[in-house]
């Protein structure tokens, strides 16, 4: 009497994995983020300093548009003008600074669901190639002895198009190209593949 075994099939764990481009990650601002207070205070003073620094040209402008005296159209260029003009910039920085932190944060994140999604898929192959390995192990043996050996995929040698190289099947330069035509002992004049002969 004989036993069939069926392989053991792998079941997917409990953890969904992350979608890109979802929003999950962003929590709201708590003390223990540093990154995202950082762009917090960035982004509020930058919003402030850049039209406050308009707004201080803008009243440099008036003043000294006004006045009929140069002394006081200096006083007002000085302190609309240039002050105003140094606000403006520091403001745009910040802003800008502001737009980094935010840049930085998004990586940081989107890295670490990559991480995640390749330790699942890791979990994942490892779990399938285990499972393989243990219905592998519990054949019998005379069916894996009726099994055709393997072909060796570097003894097909292959050219690329209308190429006049031949290369191995599994040769890196030809690697993921469809117009390979495989060539016969009979090569004639095509010359082998540097990067094959190491």
């Amino acid at each position: 009497m004989t036993t069939t075994q069926t392989p053991a099939t792998y079941e997917a764990p409990n953890q969904a994995i992350p979608r890109a481009g979802s929003r999950e990650g962003s929590a709201p601002l708590r003390g223990n983020n540093p990154a995202q207070l950082l762009h917090l205070v960035l982004f509020v003073a930058g919003a402030v300093l850049l039209p406050g620094g308009l707004i201080v040209i803008g009243l440099g402008w008036y003043g000294s548009a006004h006045t009929p005296y140069i002394y006081d159209q200096n006083s007002y260029l000085i302190s609309g003008g240039i002050l105003g003009l140094g606000i403006t910039f520091v403001g745009g920085f910040l802003y800008f600074g502001s737009w980094l932190a935010r840049i930085a944060a998004d990586q940081k994140e989107s890295q670490r669901q990559l991480s995640d999604t390749l330790l699942l898929l890791a979990d994942a192959v490892s779990h399938n190639s285990a499972a393989a390995a243990s219905a592998l192990a519990a054949a019998p043996t005379a069916a894996r002895a009726n099994q055709a050996p393997a072909r060796d995929a570097g003894a097909v040698l292959v050219v690329a198009g209308n190429g006049t190289t031949v290369h191995r099947a599994d040769c890196d330069l030809v690697a993921g190209r469809d117009d390979l035509v495989p060539v016969g002992p009979d090569a004639g004049n095509l010359t082998p593949c540097r990067l094959c002969q190491r």
